[in-house]
């Protein structure tokens, strides 16, 4: 599968960008999508990610209450909606997908699962 991420750019703090992450190919009941980010020098770290195939959800604890993770199925769409940015979010966005729950993708490694390039979030306070 290939795994195209879209959507990032530059905002002011407090303000909102949408993320989406098309897949070309077949995402199976089995997997989970999931959302990256990396902040230069610091690790890869899981943001948001949904089953495929039911509601089942995780959100890192900073991210709380100020990102929803949502997929399209039809159109093997997965979205990362983010309110209320602040300069803590600006990172390099990464979309993966993995075969597991949305929680399990935290143990994912750049050589595990699909990945799509990286789409740059900055912040700006």
């Amino acid at each position: 599968v290939q795994l195209q991420a879209s959507g990032g750019g530059s905002v002011q703090a407090g303000g909102s960008l949408r993320l989406s992450c098309a897949a070309s190919g077949r995402i199976l009941s089995s997997h989970s999508m999931g959302w990256f980010r990396q902040a230069p020098g610091k690790e890869r770290e899981l943001v948001a990610a949904t089953a495929w195939s039911d509601s089942r959800t995780y959100y890192a604890d900073s991210v709380k209450g100020r990102f929803t993770i949502s997929r399209d199925k039809a159109r093997n769409t997965v979205f990362l909606q983010m309110i209320n940015l602040n300069a803590a979010d600006t990172a390099v966005y990464y979309c993966a997908r993995n075969v597991g729950s949305p929680r399990s993708m935290m143990g994912m490694t750049p050589a595990s699962g699909s990945w799509g390039q990286g789409t740059q979030v900055t912040v700006s306070s």
